[in-house]
Formats: structure tokens, sequence, C-alpha cells
């Protein structure tokens, strides 16, 4: 009985610790390849700021956006870690302009944004 309990105990903190984590659907994107196409980047940044069209991947972005610049991207699996602190060093590296555009719209107190770029510039 009391290893019943047990597994069920581990069971549901192992769902609900799943349910922490945004999915993982699109971590096959492979960013690289986005950065490196300056349209298709501009494309996301164009969703992003709602000048634009998304994709499924934008849209799914953009409705965590906000709350994963607030916790520092703690529900994001590994690879998305990965992949947003390089788009991040690339936006305040090559797209300023857009960077300030971003931050401007989902940190618009700035709270966030003076923490990243410390963070990442030092990378």
């Amino acid at each position: 009985m009391n290893f019943l309990l047990l597994l069920m105990t581990v069971t549901v903190s192992y769902v609900a610790g799943q349910a922490q984590q945004y999915t993982d659907r699109y971590d096959s994107l492979k960013v690289d390849e986005v950065l490196s196409n300056k349209r298709l980047t501009l494309a996301y940044i164009k969703c992003m700021l709602e000048q634009g069209k998304c994709t499924a991947e934008g849209r799914e972005l953009k409705s965590h956006i906000t709350e994963a610049l607030q916790n520092g991207c703690s529900k994001c699996t590994p690879t998305q870690l990965a992949g947003v602190r390089k788009v991040i060093k690339h936006l305040i590296n090559n797209e300023n302009a857009h960077w300030i555009e971003l931050t401007d719209m989902y940190d618009p107190k700035q709270v966030y944004r003076q923490k990243y770029e410390n963070e990442l510039k030092s990378l």
C-alpha cells in the first residue's frame, strides 16, 4: 500500500513538473538558420511586433514571451533556453533597433532589458 502511494505521488509530481514546461514541439527549429537569413529573421520580428503574419512557431513564442522574460525562461526546455539566449544576443548585437522595439513592447517598464543585455553581452 505504501509503495502504491509513493508511486502515485511520484507520478503526479512528474506529470505536474512536465506541465510546468513549454511545449517542445518546436525545439527542432534551427535557430542559426533563421538568424542567418535576414528575411526570415525580420518575418519573426514583425510577427512578435504584431506587424506581420505569424507562423505556428511564431504564435507559440509570442504567447509565452512576456512570461518567459519575467521568469528567466524557467519553463523553457534546455534547447529553448539556448535558442532564446542566442536570439537575444543576436538582436542586441545585430538588430539593436528591433531589440529596443521588442523590449518596449514586451517589457515597457524596462525591468528585464538591462538584465538580459548585461548577461548576454558578457557571453
